[in-house]
């Protein structure tokens, strides 16, 4: 069994804990019952659970036992209209799949714990209605949020403003009459400045910054003459590439190698390849540029991840725009490498020596979902992928998939480089599910 759903019936007494003998189920869904008791620990060790664990408008009471840490491949959790107390144990920042938490509707208590920093995938969050207290934190805002519900708690201090609190519809803080500052739409009052409690002279205030600057410029001074020689190599190891050059990808292809080309399409040529300098394996997606519409397809791609962030999405490392050694123009997009391959290979290719079991072929199908879920209704605008198929279905080490390709992604809505045209593009043989 991969699914079990039993929600919206009149259900009694305790979850049996033989539900943590279903070892292939992938969802389970027993909302709107009547279900009392615990929740079992055995059902929270459930490492398949992949898609929708839903326990909501029940009566189940009890603390949310730490166990809920090993579900580490779940994207929905839904725990809300229940009786569950305690604190939110800090364990649930192992649940890094998570792309929707509810636990409005309860009576959890203390603070949100700081381990939900891990919960990067997080789309929405819904904690309303409880007994939460402490400050709402601030790594929220780095989080890619289209929704996030705090009300009617006893949060206190300042609401944030940047991320998805920028957006006033986009969350809600009602109810928490300890808080300040924010959007103006909020009415909330301003927050207090911080008093000092004595005020030291003028010039004593002077001789201790003109004293500070000096020390710090001195520091400074010494440090970069000591680290000049070697900032170069140390800076190579940051994660983040802000530029790779055209004679670094070479080399990291091996000249662009037949032998490590990974794919080719018409616009396109993927080589396998690793960047020297940080020992990482990458894709390096070469447009030929004979063609205009190669061009196009490069300010395409380039906007559309500028602008998108998913698990299920394929992710982009740098772009190279720069010149061959012969002054052709050169432009490249650098993606984190799949080992698995794509989709296309274990469907129709010989090299693949297994084939998908059916539960690997359903959540591959739930990871497409996803994806496009997030580009059609949760992007700031909406973006239809317009040639999604097989082989821009790209599987990492633990098989979860991840769209890629969006050279002929298109913008929906108002504006010079957006249209709502539904003409026909793409590979011969796939229609798009948009």
């Amino acid at each position: 069994m991969t699914k079990l759903a039993l929600y919206s019936n009149k259900l009694e007494g305790h979850i049996p804990s033989s539900l943590g003998n279903l070892h292939q189920v992938i969802g389970l869904d027993l909302s709107n019952n009547k279900l009392t008791g615990e929740i079992p620990k055995e059902l929270l060790e459930l490492s398949s659970l992949s898609y929708l664990l839903n326990l909501s408008q029940n009566h189940l009471f009890g603390s949310l036992p730490s166990e809920v840490g090993k579900l580490n491949m779940l994207g929905i959790l839904d725990l809300s209209y229940n009786n569950i107390t305690g604190n939110i144990p800090s364990s649930l920042g192992g649940c890094q799949s998570l792309s929707s938490l509810s636990l409005k509707g309860n009576l959890f208590q203390g603070i949100i714990p700081p381990s939900l920093r891990s919960l990067r995938g997080l789309v929405d969050l819904d904690v309303s209605h409880n007994n939460l207290t402490g400050q709402i934190l601030e790594f929220f805002q780095e989080f890619s949020l289209n929704y996030i519900n705090l009300s009617f708690n006893d949060f206190e201090g300042e609401v944030p403003v940047l991320g998805v609190f920028a957006n006033a519809s986009a969350f809600s803080v009602l109810g928490n009459s300890r808080l300040c500052g924010g959007l103006i739409q909020l009415g909330l009052p301003k927050c207090e400045a911080k008093k000092h409690r004595k005020r030291f002279p003028v010039y004593v205030i002077v001789i201790l910054i003109a004293s500070t600057l000096f020390i710090i410029l001195c520091l400074v001074y010494s440090w970069c003459k000591k680290k000049s020689k070697s900032q170069a190599s140390q800076s190579s190891t940051n994660e983040r590439f802000l530029k790779v050059s055209y004679n670094e990808l070479l080399k990291a292809t091996d000249g662009f190698s037949e032998a490590n080309l990974i794919g080719q399409g018409g616009f396109s040529s993927v080589y396998k390849g690793i960047l020297g300098h940080v020992d990482r394996s990458v894709a390096v997606k070469v447009l030929h540029l004979q063609s205009r519409e190669a061009r196009k397809s490069f300010v395409r791609e380039c906007e559309a991840w500028r602008s998108i962030r998913h698990r299920n999405l394929l992710k982009i490392i740098t772009s190279c725009s720069s010149v061959d050694f012969q002054g052709n123009d050169f432009k490249a997009i650098v993606y984190e490498f799949m080992p698995n391959g794509s989709l296309h290979d274990w469907l129709h290719s010989s090299t693949c020596t297994s084939r998908l079991n059916l539960v690997q072929r359903i959540n591959i199908l739930m990871n497409v979902a996803c994806a496009l879920d997030y580009l059609h209704n949760h992007c700031p605008t909406a973006i239809v992928h317009g040639d999604l198929k097989p082989s821009d279905i790209l599987l990492d080490d633990d098989m979860v998939a991840h769209v890629g390709d969006f050279g002929l992604a298109r913008f929906l809505g108002s504006g010079s480089n957006r249209n709502n045209s539904s003409g026909v593009k793409g590979t011969i043989g796939y229609a798009p599910p948009e």
